[in-house]
């Protein structure tokens, strides 16, 4: 009988992709997790960036070292995706430790934490448990499917589909039929680094979108916070962000023009300014 095939793979051309990162690669331990970390340096006030369910940390390049002038941005391969390990569990509190543990082990003074997507989750869920010390969270298009709220937008199949294409091998153009308006850098970075995420992280992940409600904590996130949305948003609706500014009206909330859920690929320029202007009471 033949081996299974691999969980997850990293050819020699997406590990050749960080040659082109001004960012230098840290590790830290979490558990026994060994978890990746890109850091952009710099003296600014720590920024750390916890990407979406499918995206490894280098797929948020283009978002990072365009904030290098404001703070210094520390990207995470979160467990299960990048060069980071897999984790035995992937509920957000575990979620919560490993960025707990990335604070602690870099010696990081009151960092910032911004997240998109299921990183938001992270980013929410970190600053409720109060176990290290931050100046502010920007949370960018929260998925806000839970018990009771219906599904995720995207079904599991999809992410499936997409993961199985990334192991027989893929390219941009084929990633660009499911992402069209994504920049060509992004597209093809994406079809070299998705093949880094383990089905299971993915799975579990998913699955915790539709069990584990994102407004059991965003009520009590403490401040400053932000969440910036997209418009065209099918994550984060209108009524989904009303819901949020009723529950925690302290939060400053933001519509980014002519973007779906993900915001820097769809419209850049637009969710850049967003977060900038985000950012900058935070860092004082």
């Amino acid at each position: 009988m033949p081996p299974p095939p691999p969980t997850r793979l990293l050819a020699q051309s997406a590990l050749a992709d960080l040659a082109d990162v001004p960012a230098i690669s840290r590790w830290v331990r979490s558990g026994g997790t060994r978890l990746h970390v890109l850091d952009y340096g710099g003296d600014g006030v720590p920024l750390v960036v916890l990407p979406g369910i499918t995206s490894p940390a280098v797929t948020m390049d283009f978002v990072a070292r365009e904030l290098t002038p404001l703070v210094r941005p520390l990207v995470v391969d979160v467990r299960g995706r990048g060069l980071s390990d897999d984790g035995g569990s992937y509920g957000l509190e575990e979620y919560a430790e490993d960025t707990e543990a990335v604070v602690a082990g870099l010696g990081l003074h009151r960092p910032v934490l911004f997240g998109h997507s299921m990183g938001a989750r992270i980013a929410a869920v970190t600053a409720v448990r109060a176990k290290v010390g931050l100046r502010g969270t920007v949370l960018g298009d929260p998925p806000m499917s839970g018990p009771g709220r219906g599904p995720y937008p995207t079904p599991l199949d999809a992410f499936l589909d997409q993961l199985a294409q990334s192991r027989r091998g893929t390219d941009a153009d084929e990633v660009a039929r499911s992402w069209p308006r994504w920049p060509r850098r992004e597209q093809e970075l994406r079809a070299r680094w998705l093949a880094s995420c383990d089905t299971e992280a993915v799975t579990a992940t998913h699955r915790g979108f539709e069990s584990e409600d994102f407004f059991d904590w965003w009520p009590s996130v403490p401040g400053p916070t932000a969440l910036l949305y997209g418009a065209d948003s099918p994550v984060v609706t209108t009524e989904g962000a009303a819901e949020a500014a009723r529950l925690l009206p302290s939060a400053v909330l933001a519509e980014i023009p002519d973007a779906g859920h993900m915001l820097f690929w769809d419209n850049p320029p637009a969710a850049l300014k967003a977060l900038r202007e985000a950012l900058r009471p935070m860092p004082a």
